[in-house]
Order: C-alpha cells, then structure tokens, then sequence
C-alpha cells in the first residue's frame, strides 16, 4: 500500500481545521486536510444567521460566507483536502505519526506526518445524557440536528416546539423557528442565568417576545410514536426536581441545547490527559499537546463562543505545527499556568519558555460577577492585571500577556507556577 508523506496533516476541515491549513501552508509545509464529510467548513455551512467574522474579517458575515473566505485560502495555497475520508487509526512512527484513512473513493491509503493537528469540533448531548425519562419518541432533536433539516434540507422538525437550555445555537433555533411559523412555547434552562451570549438572548428572545424559564427544567417527555408533550418542573439549588412544581406542556417538538463536548476520541487514543474543565487536551502557548508533535485547536480544544477565537487558535496550532515538522524542539523549560479564584477554566495550561511572546489566555469565570481584575500572580506578586466591567460563565475571555516582557522584568526564572484569578479588589501591579 503506497504511503503519502506530507509535514503537517490536519484532521478535521471546520474553521479551526481550515485555519490551520492556511497557516501551515504559508510557512512552506506540504499539508493536507482530511475531512469526514463530503464538503468542507464544518458546522458553519448551516449556521446561515450573520454575526461572524467581526474580529477576523472586521465585518458581520453568514457562517457559510465566513467558511468559504477559508476555503478559498486554502485553494489559492494548493492544500489538498479531502472530503469523505474517515480516519481508523493513529500511529506512532520514526518520530512521526502514521494515519490511516478509509474513503469511497480512494479505498483505504497510509499517510505519513511529523505533525499532526487535531481539529475535529465538538458534538451535543443528548437527551439521554441529561436524564430525561419517558419512551423515545419521534420530534427530539438536537438544536444542531433541528439546524440542519431547517437550513440544509428545508424541512420543519414540527408545528409547536419546546426548547431545553438556553446555548447559543437553542436561542438562535428559537428565533429561527420563529421566523419559519412554528409555535416556541418557551425556553427553559435549569440554571438560574442564562447558559448563552447576551446578545443572543436579546436579539433571538426577547425581541421576538419568547419567554425564558429560569430554573426549570423537562423531567419527562410524553408520548410513544410520536412527542405529544413534555412535563416541565422548577429545580432547587442542587438542580433537583421541586415536587408539585411539575407542569404538562403539550407540544409535537422538543430542541435540545444542552451543551456541546469536545470529540476527543483521536487524542484519547493517543493518551492525551484531558483537562476536566475545558474536556479537552492540555496544551501550551502553541497548542501542542504533552505529545510532541500533537497539536489540538477550536472547539476540540475547548468549546468557544466566537469562530474567531477558533480560527485565532487553529492558526496558531497549524503555524507551530509547521515549525515542529522542520525543527522539532525540546528540553524547554515550562511555566505552569493554574487555576485560582472564581476561574472555572482555562487555556492554555502551560507557557514553553522558548521564544516567548505574547500569549493569549482564555478563561471561563465560575460565577456571574460585576466589576472585577483578572489577576495573574505568583504567590502574592501580580505580574497582570486586567480589568472586567462583568464576566459570566457562558462568556469566554480574553487576556493578552507579554511573557517576552515579564522575562526582560526578571520574572521568568524566579518562578515556575502562575495562577489566574478573578477579584473584586485592585491590587498593586508589580
């Protein structure tokens, strides 16, 4: 079987995937992408709302004009992609990897890298993830499953709908059934704040006049062929059924937006260690994982808010994984990046100290807060400051810091540990 050698290989062709591809391209790398689906651009070629592009493109562009600018670069860099290809298996080979594939059209092939990127997106939970009792009948649908029949195939999931959680994609769907004539009797989300972006609160709910419940939760669908209802019930604050809260709610569709995981079963097989908050691998500033050579970016990495974010990361992790594969590095020392006061999450986990500069830090708050710093300190010394008029959990943020700059101030070599937090008092910047 004929093995094909490329520098960088890059699985999965969404935004992240097709970002890396143009990155690792312009640095000179023979890069292909391989691609599960029949057409590249992952979940944006259903996502027809505006709204992207307002960091990277500096204008407010339809998901699938967003993926098309990208595919296009990577046409105009004469990167192979290749659609319906499944990959089966991930080696370890001569300080590379061995990928094998499997396509219609070209049977099973062999692809040799010396660096690979992850980029393989995110997927929903489902009903039965979340608990819901009751048969399995037809009208349950993922928001993003709902999405697709509505967007790609033209077709209504049903007349009357109830929608579980308030992500992004279930309050845009509210709106969009909306505009399609279904009935939204509701959405309903077992937090006691909204799981999505205000904006998308404001301008999918409130302006189209479709209620929010907070608090309240579906505990059991109703019906056997085909959903003829839900029963709804307030939860206390152990996200628990109140008793003689519960309410019938007769309906033929219910949308689920319930939270979205990163698919990581590639990096499982590799042994990567997950970071339980974000699910998603531990990396550095450049995105490679603990496995030289690794690299993993967009919403494998951790589920982002914006495309943005994930074409800021992708383009990250396909440029460094084009350095990797003409000069691998090692033996650098490392910074460890932690977790401290009111963060829930954050990324990277890890700063390289080689060829230090400015890094951008995610991080996800545990608590909805007014008027806060985000401080990044060793012990009591806070070496970046920056301040938040409000941060919610739903929100991801962004810091920039210079380490190039903490290094020439001496702090790089006093200490191996840094954590990150979230306060209500300003403090001294050193």
């Amino acid at each position: 079987m004929r093995i094909i050698d490329w520098d960088t290989v890059i699985i999965g062709a969404g935004p992240a995937g097709l970002a890396a591809a143009v990155s690792a391209g312009e640095r000179g790398a023979r890069t292909c992408l391989l691609e599960r689906e029949e057409r590249p651009g992952g979940i944006l070629k259903q996502c027809i709302h505006d709204g992207f592009g307002l960091v990277r493109f500096q204008e407010k562009i339809t998901g699938p004009e967003y993926a098309y600018r990208y595919i296009e670069m990577v046409k105009a860099g004469k990167i192979p992609i290749f659609t319906e290809t499944y990959l089966t298996k991930v080696q370890d080979e001569n300080n590379g990897f061995l990928l094998t594939t499997v396509s219609p059209g070209r049977g099973v092939e062999k692809h040799r890298a010396k660096s690979i990127v992850l980029s393989t997106g995110c997927r929903e939970r489902t009903d039965r993830q979340v608990f819901i009792h009751g048969e399995r009948p037809a009208g349950i649908y993922t928001a993003g499953l709902a999405q697709y029949f509505v967007n790609i195939q033209g077709l209504l999931p049903g007349k009357r709908t109830v929608i579980l959680g308030s992500g992004d994609i279930g309050l845009i769907m509210a709106r969009r059934l909306t505009l399609e004539g279904v009935e939204v009797e509701g959405v309903y989300e077992i937090k006691g704040e909204p799981s999505g972006l205000t904006r998308n609160i404001v301008q999918c709910l409130e302006d189209f006049g479709i209620p929010l419940h907070l608090s309240t939760t579906i505990v059991r669908v109703l019906g056997s062929r085909r959903l003829s209802g839900v029963v709804a019930a307030s939860v206390d604050e152990e996200f628990r059924p109140i008793p003689g809260t519960e309410r019938e709610i007769p309906c033929d569709t219910l949308i689920l937006s319930v939270g979205l995981i990163p698919e990581n079963e590639i990096a499982e097989t590799l042994s990567l260690s997950a970071d339980p908050a974000t699910r998603g691998p531990k990396v550095d500033q450049w995105n490679m994982t603990e496995k030289p050579g690794v690299f993993v970016c967009g919403n494998a990495l951790q589920v982002n808010d914006l495309v943005d974010y994930v074409s800021e990361n992708g383009h990250t992790a396909g440029a460094k994984a084009a350095v990797w594969a003409e000069s691998p590095w090692s033996g650098a020392e490392e910074l460890v990046l932690t977790k401290g006061k009111n963060i829930q999450a954050l990324v990277p986990q890890r700063i390289v100290l080689k060829d230090l500069g400015p890094v951008p830090i995610f991080f996800r708050s545990a608590e909805s807060l007014e008027g806060v710093v985000f401080l990044l300190k060793t012990g009591d010394r806070v070496i970046k400051r920056k301040k938040f008029h409000s941060v919610r959990p739903p929100e991801m943020e962004r810091v920039e810091v210079d380490f190039s700059s903490l290094r020439d101030k001496g702090f790089i070599g006093e200490f191996r540990e840094v954590s990150a937090h979230l306060e209500r008092e300003v403090q001294e910047e050193v």
